[in-house]
C-alpha cells in the first residue's frame, strides 16, 4: 500500500465538446486498460473542475492510482489503451496539460 502512486493530470480544455470526449476516452481506457493481461489502475477518476478562479484555466481533472512506479510508467510509455486516449486527445483543443504524481504519506477516506 505505501508504494501505491496517485496521479493527478489537469486539461485546460476550453471546448465543453472537448472534455466530454476526453471523458469517454477515458471511459474506454478504464476497460481498456491491460499489463500482463489484467486491468492494472487501481482507480480512476474524472470530472469538470469547478468554476473557481483557483482552477487557474483548468477545466477537467484525471485522478488515477497505481500499485507502483513501474505501473505508471507503463501507463505513460506503453499502454495501448493510454496510447490512443493521448492520440484523440491531438485532435481535440488543449490549451495546457498539468500531471503531477506523489506516494502519499496520509491516506484516510470516509464514505456519507
Amino acid at each position: 500500500m505505501a508504494d501505491r502512486i496517485h496521479r493527478v493530470t489537469m486539461f485546460k480544455a476550453p471546448k465543453p465538446e472537448d472534455r466530454q470526449k476526453l471523458i469517454e476516452q477515458y471511459k474506454l481506457l478504464n476497460q481498456n486498460n491491460a499489463k500482463d493481461g489484467k486491468p492494472y489502475i487501481l482507480s480512476l477518476s474524472v470530472g469538470d473542475a469547478q468554476d473557481d478562479p483557483r482552477s487557474q484555466g483548468f477545466t477537467l481533472v484525471c485522478e488515477t492510482e497505481f500499485a507502483s512506479l513501474d505501473d505508471m510508467k507503463y501507463y505513460d510509455d506503453e499502454c495501448p489503451a493510454h496510447q490512443k486516449l493521448k492520440a484523440a486527445a491531438k485532435d481535440m483543443t488543449i490549451d495546457g496539460v498539468m500531471t503531477v504524481y506523489f506516494r502519499p504519506k496520509l491516506t484516510s477516506r470516509r464514505d456519507g
